[in-house]
């Protein structure tokens, strides 16, 4: 499998999940998790697929910034509707990192490990996306806007082309590598696409 060499160079996220460790998934329950991982997973790789990864990789520095965060003890509440625009993509991304899930998710053993209920649509929040810990409360909300990570002039002539059916195969190659180029510059200007709600 050949992919962008980029998707090596970027963060991964660490988290410890009881479910996985009651069931002996995995040695104390450790998982981690790469943008790869992420890509596989969603099919592509694009600026709303990076930004919900580093949405949520900030977000959990910022709840658990001293100790592995929790998976399945994230509360998600995103101010979109989930049939709005690339919501749904977002939140299956946070849902993969998370745990968290509307309905869908894991209905839990004996009153633990439960992941459904723990991501809401329609939220009443300041912001995109909050993150708000289960045990103790504590939450973040974060928005995401990658509008400053301009894209290759040439990109937008060569989707045209693609999307007419008339681009050469090197046009093709050519549009990949330019999109993937945006999505690395994201991952290297997170600090500026990525802002606190007050």
């Amino acid at each position: 499998m050949t992919y962008p060499i980029f998707f090596k160079n970027t963060p991964t996220i660490t988290l410890r999940d009881p479910l996985s460790n009651f069931l002996g998934t995995f040695e104390d329950g450790i998982v981690e998790f790469t943008y790869l991982d992420i890509v596989k997973s969603a099919g592509h790789s694009c600026p709303t697929v990076s930004g919900a990864y580093l949405v949520t990789i900030k977000a959990l520095e910022l709840l658990y910034p001293n100790e592995i965060p929790t998976r399945g003890a994230i509360e998600v509440s995103l101010k979109g509707d989930m049939k709005q625009g690339v919501i749904g993509v977002i939140s299956n991304v946070i849902t993969q990192i998370t745990g968290a899930t509307e309905l869908s998710g894991f209905k839990g053993l004996n009153g633990k490990f439960a992941r459904n209920n723990l991501m809401h649509f329609n939220a009443d929040i300041d912001g995109e996306i909050e993150f708000k810990r289960v045990d103790n409360g504590k939450k973040v909300t974060l928005n995401y806007d990658p509008s400053c990570v301009k894209g290759n002039p040439k990109q937008q002539e060569l989707m045209m082309k693609l999307m007419q059916g008339i681009a050469t195969p090197l046009e093709s190659i050519e549009f990949g590598k330019l999109w993937q180029e945006r999505v690395e510059n994201i991952f290297k200007r997170a600090d500026e696409v990525i802002t606190i709600s007050k």
